[in-house]
């Protein structure tokens, strides 16, 4: 195992992997840009360096003094955490050049499966159920004019370097495609360095299914089971549950069976997520991988049971998987809300500024994973997500009566959030009853306005009655 880890990264994620190497005894190196002096990482690691100014691209993307400061504190290993450099292949490269372990896979995994149109021709040759689309990657928007009458439409054209839904346009007809081809190509060139889009077969009202995975150096492989994704805002997860209502046991192990085929394809070491779209029908289509630790991954831990860190950093430091797939069984349900500085009220645009008062929920199976703290100011440098609420319950009924229990004591004054919109889907009837899709938002928008605007802004316990009514 490693003596010391630096992570290169920032708010919940590095203090979520500092917890873990406290308890493996590893000791840990926090880097941060210079308004993050007093994030909670820093104060939480063993060593602590500034790396640049609020700028991404000049710290917490700065390859060049990440890697000089692993160099400087004798570092073994480097976590990338998610986000930011987590799925570049030329730092995983970098890193295990300058002879320090990336906690993560190969760089040639990364580089594969981060090209979403390579991804597809490798998952394809494995067997696992792709949707219609282009061959590989598009540049010239002639070309992917006549490759879409073909497919037939509508359509997504989508960054073939890139997710979070950046470089993404939907196609709903011939007339509007050369167009929203330009959009999205120009879009990805400015996200990702790399204008290249694939087209996509677009599915009308799907569910958002993912699988998680984890292989190691051995030649072993395991399904961590599966998490429902579909509560999205712009094609960005808002809230993540595990295991998915929407799956039945025959779909659940096909699904588990070709994750474990995908894996040994490609010889996939470490953590993993193959992320699926599920159609009305029980088709289900592979849509990309993320190489890396998901922000949802606390839900997988609480219905498996397993520290999903500790088990990178074994995996990492080439041991085998202490399980086998048989020896592996879930338990019960959990359900992840992300607290995003956002005002959910208007089309969740940014809130940043200074949260004036920060108070937790606890009780029973209640966890939150946050960097913040009364008196944090949340960037507008960086992501918007501030805290991760997750609940365990033994049925979904009880995750969902608990996670509305803990939404209603968490308190963050000062700035707007995303509570008020997971109050109302805890006690929306149609997420209570599993019957839903990547549509939620926009289907439920305008009963969303009705009853925030009864709530009143201002959300303290006396007036969250109109959003928290119990099912």
């Amino acid at each position: 195992m490693f003596n010391k880890v630096l992570i290169a990264n920032r708010g919940e994620i590095a203090v979520r992997i500092i917890r873990t190497c406290r308890r493996l005894g590893i000791k840990t190196v926090a880097v941060f840009s210079e308004p993050d002096r007093t994030g909670l990482h820093v104060s939480m690691a063993d060593e602590a360096y500034c790396i640049g100014p609020a700028r991404p691209d000049l710290s917490y993307l700065n390859i060049s003094n990440i890697l000089s400061v692993a160099h400087a504190s004798k570092c073994d290993a480097i976590h990338p955490g998610y986000g930011f450099l987590s799925e570049n292949p030329s730092f995983s490269e970098i890193t295990q050049k300058c002879g320090f372990v990336f906690i993560g896979p190969s760089h040639r995994a990364i580089e594969r499966m981060g090209q979403k149109s390579v991804a597809r021709d490798l998952m394809q040759r494995a067997g696992v159920p792709v949707l219609p689309g282009s061959p590989g990657s598009l540049e010239d928007a002639n070309e992917a004019f006549e490759i879409a009458e073909k497919i037939g439409y509508p359509i997504l054209i989508k960054a073939s370097a890139g997710g979070g839904g950046r470089g993404m346009r939907l196609c709903e007809e011939p007339g509007q495609f050369k167009n929203l081809f330009m959009t999205a190509y120009g879009e990805a060139k400015s996200a990702f360095g790399d204008g290249r889009v694939y087209l996509e077969k677009y599915l009308r009202e799907p569910r958002h299914i993912e699988i998680q995975v984890f292989g190691d150096s051995h030649g072993n492989a395991i399904v961590l089971g599966e998490r429902e994704c579909s509560v999205q805002r712009r094609h960005q997860k808002l809230l993540e549950e595990a295991p998915s209502p929407a799956l039945t046991d025959e779909t659940r192990k096909k699904m588990y069976e070709t994750a474990i085929n995908a894996v040994h394809a490609i010889e996939y070491v470490n953590a993993g997520t193959l992320e699926f779209l599920l159609d009305k029908d029980g088709s289900y289509y592979f849509m990309e991988m993320n190489t890396r630790l998901q922000v949802e991954h606390p839900v997988t831990e609480l219905v498996w049971g397993i520290d999903m860190v500790e088990l990178q950093l074994r995996i990492a430091s080439g041991e085998k998987i202490p399980w086998t797939q048989d020896s592996l069984s879930p338990k019960g349900w959990a359900i992840e809300c992300r607290v995003n500085a956002e005002d959910a009220s208007k089309n969740f645009i940014p809130s940043p500024g200074r949260i004036e008062q920060f108070i937790v929920p606890g009780g029973p199976w209640v966890r939150v994973d946050s960097a913040a703290y009364t008196n944090y100011f949340v960037s507008p440098s960086y992501d918007s997500m501030i805290a991760k609420l997750i609940v365990w319950a033994p049925t979904r009924e009880e995750a969902i009566r608990r996670m509305n229990t803990a939404l209603l004591e968490f308190r963050i004054d000062g700035i707007k959030t995303t509570i008020p919109f997971h109050l109302f889907t805890m006690n929306n009837q149609d997420f209570f009853n599993g019957n839903f899709s990547t549509k939620f938002v926009e289907s439920h928008w305008e009963e969303f306005q009705q009853k925030y605007s009864k709530a009143g802004s201002n959300l303290n316990p006396e007036n969250q009655k109109s959003l928290s009514q119990g099912q």
